[in-house]
């Protein structure tokens, strides 16, 4: 199976971001509660404060969604003033000091920043390259930009899900690919988006098996995907029910329903002035 790049509009809607998508935590929560049942399971907001051991004075989360990591680096690093920013109000809502922004034209003055976070977020960005220099602009020298995505690769397993459901529902032996958030900015293509403004690209791979004995996470993950779903090209909620059909199928066969992860994190310095 191959999968379809996602049209940019459908991921990048500014109107449908900051409401339908992310207009609560309630998508974003369901999509990172399936790493619970990842091997071996990954800190991202440990790595994170681990980066920023050097840093001192402000950093800015860019796309902070519902605080996870904001949280973390305030309780392990209560030194650093940390700004949360995002597109959506209403993401926002329950965390202190939090900022509506887009990261593509970002209210910081040049040079103000030890560090900025962009932690899966800019496969969301229409004009990637200018955020990128806006992620440049904002760091004083020394200071560092940490992004994260997914590999190409990431939950194939996912995908070929969706597709098998899909097919099922439509009658047909596979339906449409589903939206794809990070085929915009994946880990593969993400040092050379990057590297138009950062002259040092460290990535830290972040491998791993998601495992269920119920079908239940994945489920969740597919409906977190509600937000788009009149652009799926199949009925929607149908095709969430077979899927679940489908994974628990897999689990009284096989005890399990595996999953493979590729995802990562990409630490920049060195940005041109």
């Amino acid at each position: 199976m191959t999968a379809q790049p996602t049209p940019d509009h459908l991921v990048t809607d500014r109107n449908l971001l900051s409401t339908k998508a992310y207009g609560t935590g309630q998508h974003l929560a369901a999509r990172q509660s399936l790493y619970q049942w990842q091997t071996p399971r990954h800190d991202l907001p440990g790595i994170v404060v681990n980066e920023l051991a050097g840093i001192r004075g402000a950093v800015a989360d860019v796309g902070c969604g519902n605080g996870k990591f904001v949280a973390r680096v305030r309780e392990d690093r209560p030194d650093l003033g940390v700004l949360p920013m995002d597109v959506s109000h209403g993401i926002l809502s329950a965390i202190p000091g939090a900022v509506v922004a887009d990261v593509q034209q970002l209210p910081i003055a040049d040079a103000a920043l030890g560090a900025v976070l962009a932690l899966h977020m800019l496969y969301h960005v229409e004009n990637q390259a200018q955020a990128v220099r806006e992620l440049g602009r904002v760091l004083a020298p020394g200071g560092i930009a940490i992004v994260s995505t997914n590999s190409r690769t990431d939950k194939r397993e996912l995908e070929h899900l969706w597709r098998q459901a899909a097919g099922d529902v439509l009658g047909i032996p596979e339906g449409p690919a589903r939206v794809q958030l990070s085929a915009r900015f994946t880990l593969e293509d993400a040092p050379t988006v990057l590297g138009a403004v950062f002259g040092d690209i460290r990535t830290i791979p972040l491998p791993g098996v998601i495992e269920v004995t119920d079908a239940e996470p994945v489920v969740a993950h597919l409906t977190s995907y509600e937000a788009w779903a009149d652009k799926m090209g199949v009925p929607f909620l149908e095709t969430i029910e077979r899927a679940r059909e489908r994974v628990n199928e897999t689990i009284r066969a096989k005890g399990t329903f595996r999953v493979t992860c590729l995802g990562g994190i990409l630490v920049c310095r060195e940005p041109q002035r």
